[in-house]
């Protein structure tokens, strides 16, 4: 499956299939001439895939170079771009090399970051490895780096040249980070495809014993495929999320966003903090959007399904949550732009949400 999406001035692949890693280089040889390039990854990826995708390269006339970080959100930081940035530059690549982001979001996040600013801008290629990245975070061009008051705070808009998904390396993932992909699929259904809820109602979630069947391709593969076609659409109608289409893909990102900082970015994932913020954000939709208690507790019942969470631990502290959330890049002139859900299939940006509308919502968390 191949789904092509207008980013900025031009458009770029999407790939979906199995078997795709000792397939890319070639499938970059199509898009890119032959240099000099660095695949970024984080320790646990680059044991298990970088080997494969150096030689896919190699065997296709690429030069690569093999940059490892540290696994998890604390690797989100300026500090590890300037050092990822030195090895590439003490490597010899130039404004003709390229950068592959090969992992999860944090990856796909910092590299598309180095991509944007080596050299004033090189092209990046994202080879996503989880779930999350495949249907979201590798999609849409948006770039950046944690600070130590906000999450994505630094960053810049930098569409990809090509994105691989090899639904294969979906079979080694663990149940818990597989299912945290599923939160950010729900996200989709409740703001844009209602149908695609009922499917899912419907769909049985893989689990661990299961992952090693190869009908899990066949499975995932049309599911992911609705997933970037719907982010895609939402995005090519506000690129740089200035009009508020854009702003569409961040329900319940602004308390989830707040829920992984109060966390340290270390106990919830951040798919678990997104399920914990579409909770929040349903439950002021029905204060603030006229959402019906059935389809509040079908959406709930929904994550529960995919083994998300859907009560905040006894332990987080909800002042640090209220403290992180006043950070968002959500904020404008003071003001919050919440998205909330009138019905499932919908959604709509507001700026009538209040922090008191927000604190109550977390507190029934």
């Amino acid at each position: 499956m191949t789904v092509t999406i207008q980013g900025g001035n031009s458009s770029y692949d999407v790939l979906i299939a199995p078997a795709l890693l000792d397939r890319s280089g070639s499938a970059i040889a199509e898009r890119l001439r032959k240099s000099k390039c660095a695949i970024i990854s984080d320790k646990n990826v680059a044991s298990r895939y970088g080997q494969r995708v150096s030689d896919s390269l190699r065997s296709a006339g690429f030069e690569p170079m093999l940059i490892t970080i540290p696994a998890g959100e604390s690797s989100k930081t300026l500090k590890q771009v300037e050092q990822v940035s030195n090895q590439v530059l003490e490597a010899g690549l130039d404004r003709h090399s390229f950068v592959i982001g090969l992992g999860g979001g944090v990856v796909g996040d910092l590299s598309g970051f180095v991509a944007a600013i080596f050299q004033r801008g090189i092209p990046h290629v994202q080879i996503p490895t989880t779930l999350l990245a495949m249907v979201d975070s590798s999609i849409g061009g948006k770039t950046g780096v944690n600070t130590r008051l906000g999450k994505n705070m630094l960053g810049a808009v930098h569409h990809p040249r090509l994105v691989i998904d090899d639904i294969d390396v979906l079979k080694t993932l663990p149940s818990r980070e597989l299912n945290q992909g599923f939160a950010e699929i729900v996200k989709h259904a409740i703001i844009a495809d209602s149908e695609m809820f009922q499917l899912l109602t419907q769909f049985a979630p893989p689990k661990l014993d299961r992952l090693k069947r190869s009908s899990l391709p066949n499975e995932l593969g049309s599911l992911i495929e609705r997933n970037i076609e719907i982010k895609a659409r939402i995005v090519s109608k506000d690129e740089l999320d200035r009009t508020g289409d854009r702003a569409l893909l961040n329900f319940g990102h602004t308390v989830g966003h707040g829920i992984e900082r109060a966390a340290d970015y270390r106990e919830i994932l951040h798919g678990e903090a997104v399920s914990l913020g579409i909770v929040a954000a349903a439950a002021i939709s029905m204060k603030k959007a006229g959402l019906g208690r059935d389809q509040f507790d079908a959406i709930v019942d929904l994550l529960k399904k995919f083994q998300l969470p859907t009560r905040l631990p006894k332990d987080l502290s909800r002042k640090d949550i209220f403290e992180a959330i006043k950070f968002d890049k959500k904020f404008e002139r003071g003001e919050i732009r919440f998205v909330v859900t009138p019905k499932i299939g919908s959604a709509r940006l507001v700026n009538d949400v209040t922090m008191d509308d927000i604190r109550e919502a977390v507190d029934e968390l």
